[in-house]
């Protein structure tokens, strides 16, 4: 298991700008799913595109812990925010998350919007 996996201290990870692309974004997916303390995650302006941003929502599924996540300018285009809306959908911890500039149409907002719709004082920024 990786660092992170074991890690019961950082509640904060900022990897802004670091080039982390889908494969780093699954890595940190696989590192969510058994992580007990995270509850702020930046990965902006990585490149994740839709798969990271797959990888991302599948571990959001089962993270019991994440509050904040910034996901601005990754390019994660309507797939990735389908994925990440079905993710919003189940978890209920979430309550920021920040999609801007992921080159998003009406499908891929909907979808986000949709799944959000009734949680009070969730943060959406699109």
């Amino acid at each position: 298991r990786g660092g992170l996996e074991r890690n019961g201290v950082l509640t904060t990870l900022n990897l802004l700008g670091n080039n982390i692309r889908a494969e780093g974004a699954a890595a940190i997916a696989e590192a969510l799913r058994g992580n007990g303390v995270l509850t702020n995650l930046d990965i902006e302006i990585n490149d994740i595109g839709p798969g990271g941003a797959e990888a991302i929502a599948e571990a959001l599924q089962g993270n019991e812990v994440l509050k904040s996540l910034n996901l601005w300018d990754n390019s994660i285009g309507d797939e990735g925010a389908k994925a990440l809306a079905s993710a919003l959908r189940v978890n209920e911890v979430l309550q920021s998350i920040n999609l801007e500039y992921n080159n998003l149409g009406d499908e891929g907002k909907g979808a986000i919007r949709d799944a959000v719709s009734g949680r009070v004082g969730f943060k959406l920024e699109m």
